[in-house]
């Protein structure tokens, strides 16, 4: 590698540690209620008086989430994300794609799981990917994040087209899933709705259900602002199959940025993974003792780093957190008021 590659990628990595920008893919977002429309705890959501931010809650009496008001087939698709403080055990805040309420039974799944902490222990990241049903095979990761992500609002896409799927952090990707013929219907190929959500999810969330949601903290409150809805949009009343009617708009996704997998990109995914990912499937022997086709390409030097668990032998440092808060009245205050400091 040149070392002008080298240092570009250095500078990829350390803008995890800054606050996320939107722009940086040129793309252009919008208001919530031109692409999203409530889900379910509609009094737990809370607009921002321009419309751009958005606050999901989850108290004892709701948790609450949102939808996107039309299906897509393939394209980028991101939301900055500011995730709730203090203690958050039990607590799961979601931004992934699905079409689990058309297809029950072979449903296809994208998913950025956001798993909640003891006090002082860090928030988790997981990303799955479902095809067709393969809820069995959910190819899950999971990773620490350089940086606080209550602190700040930082941006999570997905990319999503025929040939491959990317998760991004901060416009960095994290994660790239290539579409091999092995994998078959594993590989999510319908129409898909945006969905973004938070709920107690005591049962399994932290340490397998251990510590639970303790509603003392309450509201738990996660923040949504600069929404991109970069895919196809179906027409239902148009009797095209989707790759006719998106033909022009995957041609365009084909020639952008975001889907354009180059040497400093890939270098600074691998960085990423090596420092931060704390569980892989395809190490995962004893859940999966059947290598899945898509980790094919993995090498024993990294396969070293992993338990047979899957877990990692070196689990990530937790970052430490920023800032303190003096009462409960200013959590909550700060939580919910949509003041000038929520708005940069």
């Amino acid at each position: 590698m040149t070392a002008t590659a080298t240092i570009a990628a250095a500078v990829l990595v350390a803008g995890f540690f800054a606050v996320a920008s939107p722009t940086a893919f040129n793309v252009t977002t919008i208001s919530f209620d031109r692409g999203y429309t409530p889900l379910f705890g509609e009094r737990n959501i809370v607009r921002s008086p321009d419309g751009r931010t958005v606050k999901i809650l989850l108290n004892q009496y709701s948790g609450s989430g949102f939808i996107s008001s039309a299906l897509y087939y393939h394209g980028l698709f991101s939301a900055s994300i500011k995730l709730p403080s203090d203690y958050t055990a039990g607590v799961v805040v979601a931004f992934y794609m699905s079409n689990g309420d058309i297809f029950e039974k072979n449903h296809d799944e994208l998913d950025f799981e956001f798993l909640g902490n003891i006090k002082g222990k860090q928030w988790r990241i997981q990303t799955n990917v479902y095809g067709n049903g393969s809820t069995s095979r959910g190819r899950e990761e999971r990773y620490q994040l350089p940086f606080d992500p209550t602190a700040e609002a930082h941006h999570y896409s997905i990319l999503w087209t025929n040939s491959t799927i990317i998760f991004y952090i901060d416009e960095i990707p994290i994660r790239e899933v290539v579409r091999t013929e092995a994998m078959g219907g594993d590989f999510p190929s319908k129409p898909m709705s945006l969905y973004a959500t938070i709920w107690d999810a005591s049962n399994w969330a932290t340490s397998g259900g251990k510590y639970k949601v303790n509603y003392k903290y309450a509201p738990f409150v996660s923040a949504f602002s600069n929404f991109i809805l970069k895919g196809c949009r179906l027409d239902p009343i148009q009797q095209l199959p989707a790759a006719e009617q998106c033909r022009l708009a995957e041609a365009e996704t084909a020639i952008s940025d975001y889907a354009l997998m180059n040497v400093q990109k890939r270098v600074a995914m691998q960085r990423f993974r090596q420092h931060y990912m704390s569980y892989s499937f395809c190490y995962d022997e004893l859940r999966y003792p059947k290598v899945f086709p898509d980790c094919s390409n993995v090498t024993e030097s990294e396969k070293d780093r992993f338990w047979n668990s899957g877990d990692a032998k070196i689990q990530p440092r937790a970052v430490v957190r920023r800032r303190r808060w003096n009462s409960r009245r200013d959590r909550v205050r700060s939580r919910i008021d949509f003041n000038e400091h929520d708005e940069e």
